[in-house]
């Protein structure tokens, strides 16, 4: 499995409220929509393990089987072209793309 990982911040003068009604909404069915996605989700941060405050205020994960439908899907120049719309409504992203080589499940462990 491929992942993107987006952390990232608001700028300063956005609606956090108004900004969640289009997360949760609009761009979570355009996340869903990209070719070969299987899972998309979305989190506030708030804490860290040491109890510093996060460096970011929002994660969004996305989620693809393979490389190839990764590359077909987030690389598509539709897909591009909307994801340079959506990042000027935030800040500090970040942007991780990673592979998947373990798995492991509470209900498996206690087998």
């Amino acid at each position: 499995m491929i992942r993107l990982t987006v952390l990232y911040n608001l700028p300063p003068e956005t609606d956090e409220e108004e900004l969640l009604a289009w997360r949760l909404g609009e761009h979570q069915e355009s996340n869903m929509s990209m070719p070969g996605v299987i899972a998309s989700s979305f989190y506030r941060i708030y804490g860290t393990w040491t109890g510093d405050p996060p460096p970011y205020r929002f994660m969004t994960t996305v989620d693809w089987p393979d490389r190839e439908s990764f590359g077909r899907g987030f690389f598509d120049p539709h897909v591009q072209a909307k994801l340079r719309d959506d990042v000027q409504r935030i800040r500090d992203a970040v942007f991780l793309i990673s592979e998947e080589l373990a798995r492991g499940s509470v209900s498996e462990s206690r087998e």
